[in-house]
């Protein structure tokens, strides 16, 4: 193995068997082959994961992005051992915590405190070095009045927190990270990310999946971007982020595609289209740019005090902006039939990312329609600042603000 690589993947495969093969019905049927030969016919193969090739150095803090089946869970799993690659070949230096789904290495009849040492011990580490360690993980987990219950009486939350705070304490070489953090909440997530952020400059390496761009872009230094189980970016995390943004994009359906109703029948949206303002539709908008969503809307009657509201939520659900229609002088007045209802927004400051779009409509108190998930918001690069590329310590936050620094004299000078 390369000195400088921690982790080395060569040539990297994996063959997936889809279908349950049947059962023989007699010994007879088993021993002249006939299971085999139906086997063959009754499953199809998924290379899950086709020639990947890459190499993690000391330190660094690779995120892995895709969309859901791209082969990134399997990638992690082969990485951790729980299964074995078809092709190829990938290899780790040092001491390996991999956390990729709730209560990973848990035993479920074992109490947490129990679990704790257990984690350690797989980990390779003595007695004496996890009781040092034990207190500071266990106010990080925040479990202290469940040390000696069983695991499988814990939440899932609990359980998440719990393995993430042992992965993270023990001082692994290689710490591995599923989206198994967005079980969760968002307090707690910060607190994993800046637990991360640590791991990261204590020297030690993270590979991280994340649907999460922002989380990504705030703590990763680099990127890898995965298609149908093949490499198809590598680079610098605004970069990879940017295509994989614009390739999830064009993939999905269009907007106009996805229609909701109230709980009435009597309102129907029948799609939200993302557009600039001469109404020319848009892929997604640069941070600072002004935008149009449009809105199909069917009425079964004339509503004189309707209330739209469109809420943005970054990609760990937290809510950073609200558009209302009552901003512009009060409830809406929509005609019977068919209409669209055009929501301009100025000079949106937004981070890099894709935001999720929270449809609403109200009428008085009572809310008649609600779309959790209605359409998305792309927001690319861009050059907001006017400084050729936008500083990844500005993208960290959720807004961009325009500044300017000067140097002044000081008292006495």
């Amino acid at each position: 193995m390369d000195r400088d690589a921690v982790i080395l993947a060569e040539g990297l495969s994996k063959r997936l068997l889809l279908g349950a093969p049947p059962r023989p019905a007699d010994l007879r049927e088993a021993l002249l082959g006939w299971s085999r030969r139906r086997r063959r016919s009754s499953t199809r193969e998924l290379w899950a994961l086709r020639n990947v090739d890459f190499r993690v150095e000391q330190g660094e803090v690779v995120g892995v992005v895709g969309s859901n089946g791209a082969g990134k869970t399997t990638l992690l799993r082969i990485l951790s051992r729980i299964t074995a690659p078809t092709e190829g070949r990938a290899e780790i230096r040092g001491r390996v915590a991999s956390l990729l789904e709730v209560g990973t290495g848990f035993h479920p009849e074992l109490t947490g405190r129990e679990n704790v040492y257990l984690n350690g011990a797989i980990l390779g580490m003595r007695g004496g070095e996890i009781a040092k360690k034990f207190d500071e993980i266990v106010a990080f987990a925040g479990v202290e009045g469940f040390l000696d219950t069983p695991v499988k009486r814990y939440s899932s939350g609990m359980r998440v927190r719990l393995a993430f705070a042992v992965a993270a304490h023990l001082e692994p070489d290689v710490l591995i990270i599923d989206e198994v953090l967005a079980v969760g909440d968002v307090a707690f997530q910060s607190q994993c990310l800046k637990k991360m952020s640590e791991v990261a400059r204590s020297g030690r390496t993270v590979l991280f999946v994340s649907h999460s761009m922002s989380a990504v872009e705030a703590l990763c230094t680099r990127a890898i971007l995965l298609e149908q189980g093949r490499i198809v970016a590598s680079g610098d995390v605004p970069d990879v982020v940017r295509r994989y943004i614009a390739r999830t994009w064009s993939e999905r359906r269009t907007d106009a595609e996805r229609s909701f109703a109230s709980r009435d029948g009597e309102l129907e949206v029948q799609g939200i289209q993302l557009c600039d303002l001469e109404g020319a539709p848009l892929a997604a908008v640069q941070p600072g740019q002004s935008f149009a969503l449009r809105l199909r809307v069917r009425a079964t009657r004339r509503m004189s005090a309707l209330k739209l509201q469109i809420a943005l939520n970054d990609a760990l659900g937290t809510r950073v902006a609200v558009l209302s229609s009552a901003v512009s002088g009060g409830p809406l007045d929509l005609p019977a039939g068919a209409c669209v209802v055009q929501c301009l927004a100025q000079d949106v400051p937004l981070v890099p990312g894709v935001y999720g779009l929270e449809l609403k409509a109200v009428v008085g108190q009572q809310e008649i329609l609600v779309a959790p998930h209605a359409a998305e918001l792309p927001v690319d690069g861009g050059d907001f600042f006017k400084a050729g590329a936008l500083p990844s310590e500005c993208a960290s936050g959720r807004f961009l603000v325009r500044q300017a620094w000067a140097v002044e004299p000081g008292d006495g000078a």
